[in-house]
């Protein structure tokens, strides 16, 4: 039965290749932009409490694969990747956000871990690096998954956000500063425990890239004082972006109440 599963989920290496803004990342792109147009489309005359749902839906499912992802891993590479464990910004506020969800105390920061979510997701969903080194083939179940699992949480990052009973608000911004943080100090506990070489065990995390940055610019020695700082602050304003997005579209969407 192994044999057979692993011979469906294995690494293809035929061409063509997936690449980067190369034909099939486009298809996956499409999909789920028009995926969450769709639903969109679908829903937006049935109220706030629609988009609620929808995004329920969406994180449930984001989780549900993150989840099962561990047990196909053995199935389709012979092992389990420890750099999927949850301390990469995308897993980790896949997580977050589902518990969010359900937990109580965790309310408040709802649209805080779905805003990062939706960010981050987005940005891997469009340049992929990590499915790129790889070099498989577009249907692999390494792509699939991958690039799924990021659509999917885009989806309900943006579900969420337009759900969300308060909304964006900049007053409450300095909640993302503590969502972000948070992340990084998570970052560091997971590069801490994971990182190093014993007894055949030797791996180098750089979860959150907060031990070097993505393009090796900064020195090796002065990337860790640097990286957790700049990641907050670059992070902070992209999401400021979105915030003067969400202000612009609501600002537009009470004018044509007004006029009509």
């Amino acid at each position: 039965m192994y044999n057979i599963i692993h011979g469906i989920l294995a690494d293809r290496k035929e061409e063509p290749l997936f690449t980067c803004f190369g034909v099939w990342h486009v298809i996956y792109i499409a999909f789920f932009a028009l995926l969450i147009c769709a639903v969109f489309f679908a829903v937006r005359k049935k109220g706030r409490e629609a988009y609620d749902r929808a995004a329920g839906i969406f994180i449930s499912v984001a989780f549900g694969m993150y989840v099962a992802d561990f047990f196909l891993m053995p199935l389709a590479y012979g092992y389990i990747d420890i750099e999927k464990l949850p301390f990469h910004v995308c897993t980790a506020m896949c997580v977050m956000s589902f518990l969010s969800r359900r937990v109580g105390f965790l309310k408040k920061y709802r649209v805080h871990f779905a805003l990062l979510g939706f960010v981050s997701n987005l940005v891997y969903l469009i340049y992929p690096a990590g499915v790129m080194w790889h070099m498989v083939g577009p249907l692999s179940y390494r792509v699939i998954q991958t690039l799924s699992f990021h659509g999917v949480m885009t989806a309900y990052g943006f579900f969420a956000i337009i759900s969300d009973e308060d909304g964006l608000r900049f007053r409450r911004c300095y909640r993302d500063v503590v969502v972000l943080a948070g992340m990084t100090l998570w970052a560091l506990v997971g590069n801490t425990l994971y990182n190093g070489e014993s007894e055949g065990y030797s791996h180098f995390f750089n979860w959150f890239f907060v031990v070097r940055d993505p393009f090796y610019i900064f020195d090796a020695k002065t990337a860790p004082f640097i990286m957790p700082f700049l990641n907050i602050a670059v992070f902070f304003a992209v999401e400021i972006v979105v915030y003067l997005v969400y202000y612009l579209a609501k600002k537009r969407e009470r004018q044509d109440r007004v006029s009509a």
